[in-house]
C-alpha cells in the first residue's frame, strides 16, 4: 500500500512512519503543504494522511486541490482542533475520516484499512485499488505502480473483481457471472484461464501474484513491502 504521510511535526512524523512500515505500508513524507501538492501530483497513492495544520499551504486547502483532481482518493485527516467546525470543514472538504490528535496507532491503522475497504468495494466509483495497482473498468486500463497498462474489457472486469476479493478465492462461477452479458463472444480465447495467464503477465514486478487454486478458482496474493504476505 502507497500512502502519503503529510504532518509538519517530525517526532510524530517518523513514529508514524516506523509504525505504518511495520504494518505494510510504503510511506512516502510530506512536511507541508507545498511538498505534499506535489507528491500527490507526481506519485499514485492508494491513501492519504493529511494534518490539517500543515506550514505554508495548510492542509484544508490541499485537500480540496486534490478533490479537483483524484475525488476517488481516500484521505484520512489527523489534527490537534477537536471543534465542531473544524471537523465538518474538513469532512465537508473531502476528508473520508477524521482523527484528533493525540490517539492511539491501532485506532488508525483500523480506520485506514476501513476507509480502503470502502474505496476498494465501491462499485459506483468505477476504480478500485489495492497495493499500489487501480483499475479503472470504463477506461479499461490498470495503473501499476504509476505504469499504465490497457486492459482488454474481460481483464478489467476479471482484475477488478480479484481486487475486490485480495487474499480470497474467486471462484470460475464468479468470473463468469461477472462477465455474463458483457457481449463478448465466448471462445477459446475468452477462456478464465486464458485472461488468467495475461493478466499473470501484466502483473509481473507489481507484489501481486494470481494463484491458481485447484479445484476453487483463484486468489490474488498481495505482498507486503517486507516480501511477506499481506
Amino acid at each position: 500500500m502507497q500512502l502519503l504521510l503529510a504532518e509538519d511535526d517530525p517526532i510524530l512524523a517518523n513514529g508514524l512512519t516506523a509504525q505504518l512500515n511495520a504494518a505494510g505500508f510504503t510511506v512516502e513524507h510530506a512536511p507541508n503543504g507545498p511538498v505534499a501538492e506535489f507528491l500527490l501530483a507526481r506519485q499514485e497513492f492508494d491513501i492519504a494522511i493529511l494534518d490539517l495544520g500543515l506550514p505554508m499551504i495548510d492542509g484544508l486547502t490541499v485537500l480540496k486541490k486534490l478533490r479537483a483532481t483524484k475525488p476517488d482518493l481516500p484521505v484520512v485527516v489527523l489534527t490537534a482542533l477537536d471543534r465542531l467546525d473544524s471537523r465538518v470543514a474538513g469532512l465537508n472538504a473531502g476528508a473520508d475520516d477524521y482523527m484528533t490528535k493525540p490517539f492511539d496507532f491501532p485506532e488508525l491503522e483500523a480506520r485506514l484499512r476501513a476507509v480502503l475497504r470502502r474505496a476498494r468495494k465501491d462499485p459506483a466509483s468505477g476504480v478500485v485499488a489495492e497495493a499500489g495497482v487501480h483499475v479503472d473498468r470504463a477506461a479499461r486500463r490498470a495503473v501499476i505502480h504509476g505504469e499504465s497498462v490497457e486492459l482488454s474489457p474481460r481483464e478489467a472486469t476479471l482484475l477488478e473483481l480479484l481486487l475486490i476479493h485480495a487474499d480470497k478465492v474467486v471462484t470460475k462461477e464468479q468470473i463468469a457471472a461477472a462477465w455474463a452479458g458483457d457481449g463478448t463472444e465466448v471462445g477459446a480465447g475468452n477462456t478464465a484461464e486464458v485472461h488468467i495467464h495475461r493478466l499473470r503477465r501484466k502483473l509481473e514486478g507489481s507484489g501481486m501474484e494470481i494463484r491458481t487454486v485447484r479445484g476453487l478458482g483463484y486468489l490474488l496474493a498481495v505482498e507486503r513491502p517486507d516480501g511477506r504476505p499481506a
